[in-house]
């Protein structure tokens, strides 16, 4: 997809921005901070210590024009195929009601049958149930993880283990101090063809059946787009929840996947989560561009990458509640947007997505800030911080947390200079962006993933690419699954072979 001459015209200004220290645009700009932070759904976005500015978010907005963005947003709402390569639209906005109206009609269905089903446990037709093992791999493990480890840790309900991993360490880790006889087991696979998790849905049965289970197989819960080959692998219909095959991996949570949320959580949050997603969802769809929070996200996204040539991200949670929220943003982020084709399928020709890292404050300050204080690399971060505490501890904890976190976006920012010894020397003119949120609960939290889905969208609208596909994945798959046939073993590299010897494999 080659350029229009107004996309490379908006290009060409963005790359070649010239911008103040960012504490000069505070001296410049009275209104900066009003300016540049946006409230909705129970959180504040500050922007204000990068370096956008009016005639940069102009340029953006014209990229945006160029790039017909405001059209690929309303066919995301609409339905519409926004995955050109799978020929599929993207629905994870209708399983909170904000899509075609078919296809919320569908999502509605399909969550009524998965609430009925939750019904049908809590209510022990499947006998007593204590803990949900919760089987997938990616986003559909990632999801739920990131959701009952942000919300759930003092929660009276069941208690809900991930497994993701073909490694059998991770099983082990899954099931030690389980009971067997009080364990559910669900297993989500869109296709029901992956190995890994057919591979550990396998290694269940096992546990169960070794344990004296007699119907191992009934305490199997299936969710997955394709029902027909969970029925071949031999769970009961009435135990396959389904959902729409245009339901992304990375986005399903919001769909039947969320089934252990709402057991570990309760239905109450799991509707929360979904109703803070949808107010998400209305913001990035009404907003003007300029109060938009994903769009001001992504194009502080794409100046750093473009102008500054950031080649890498980091967002640190100030919140032990959020330790899952990096691996998560791992892989929206990195799988959608890390692609260097154009939607019809020309060289993209400039950066994609960066490298997304991060950690925990106030931990991370002594591990890795000192490359992001003084380091040669200069990239934006992100703090993601939460006002209401909620632990026994003394209040005078969290509000030493919370300031170290305003403290290190300060100090990025200003500096601190040094003319007699260069060691002790602070650069400053580091961008950093806070996110604060009012409090972490499940409406919050579903507005939170809402928001880094559609920044993520609109990074990919603003570049020209599809962030819904990810054949990527699928290359080492193949040949993993070709290695195991000697035949085509010989085919491969005296490196493999010989690591493959090597291990007796």
């Amino acid at each position: 997809m080659t350029d229009s001459p107004e996309a490379s015209a908006a290009w060409s200004a963005i790359e070649q921005y010239e911008s103040p220290r960012i504490e000069r645009l505070f001296e410049a700009d009275p209104g900066r901070l009003k300016r540049l932070s946006v409230e909705v759904a129970g959180m504040t976005f500050d922007w204000s210590k990068t370096h956008l500015g009016p005639v940069l978010l102009k340029d953006i907005a014209g990229l945006a024009g160029a790039m017909d963005f405001e059209t690929r947003r309303r066919g995301l709402f609409a339905g519409e195929v926004v995955n050109p390569s799978e020929g599929r639209s993207a629905t994870h906005v209708a399983e909170r009601g904000q899509g075609a109206a078919h296809d919320n009609e569908l999502a509605a269905n399909f969550r009524m049958r998965m609430r009925q089903l939750i019904d049908a446990i809590e209510a022990e037709a499947f006998g007593p149930v204590e803990a949900v093992l919760h089987i997938g791999i990616g986003g559909s493990a990632l999801g739920p993880a990131l959701a009952v480890d942000a919300l759930g840790r003092d929660s009276t309900r069941v208690q809900l283990r991930t497994v993701a991993n073909i490694d059998g360490e991770a099983m082990d880790e899954a099931v030690r101090g389980l009971n067997p006889e009080t364990t559910l087991i669900v297993v989500v696979s869109k296709s029901f063809t992956t190995t890994e998790t057919l591979t550990n849905m396998d290694a269940a049965l096992e546990w169960l059946e070794g344990a004296g289970v007699e119907d191992a197989t009934g305490k199997i819960i299936a969710v997955t787009a394709n029902p027909d080959k969970a029925l071949e692998a031999g769970v009961d219909e009435t135990r396959i929840l389904p959902f729409a095959d245009s339901v992304g991996g990375r986005y399903s949570l919001w769909s039947a996947v969320g089934v252990s949320i709402a057991l570990a959580l309760g239905w109450d949050a799991y509707e929360a989560m979904l109703e803070g997603a949808a107010e998400m969802d209305r913001h990035f769809r009404l907003a003007p561009l300029g109060e938009n929070a994903p769009f001001v996200a992504a194009a502080s996204d794409l100046f750093y990458v473009h102008n500054r040539g950031s080649e890498a991200r980091a967002v640190f949670a100030y919140d032990e509640r959020l330790r899952l929220l990096v691996p998560y943003l791992q892989q929206l982020i990195m799988e959608s947007n890390g692609k260097s084709v154009t939607l019809d399928g020309q060289p993209l020709g400039r950066p994609s997505a960066p490298v997304i890292w991060g950690g925990v404050g106030t931990d991370a300050q002594h591990a890795v800030f000192q490359l992001l204080h003084q380091g040669s690399l200069v990239m934006p971060i992100e703090f993601v911080a939460v006002i209401e505490n909620e632990d026994s501890q003394d209040p005078r904890q969290h509000r030493q947390l919370l300031l170290n976190a305003f403290a290190q976006g300060a100090a990025l920012m200003t500096g601190r200079e040094n003319k007699e010894d260069a060691a002790r020397h602070y650069p400053g003119d580091r961008p950093s962006v806070t996110i604060l949120l009012e409090r972490l609960d499940a409406r919050t939290l579903g507005a939170l993933i809402a928001f880094y889905e559609h920044r993520t969208f609109t990074e990919a609208a603003l570049l020209g690419i599809n962030p819904f596909d990810q054949f990527g994945v699928e290359l080492g798959k193949d040949m993993a699954r070709a290695i195991d046939d000697p035949e085509a073993r010989a085919g491969f590299d005296p490196s493999t072979r010989a690591l493959i010897e090597k291990a007796g494999l």
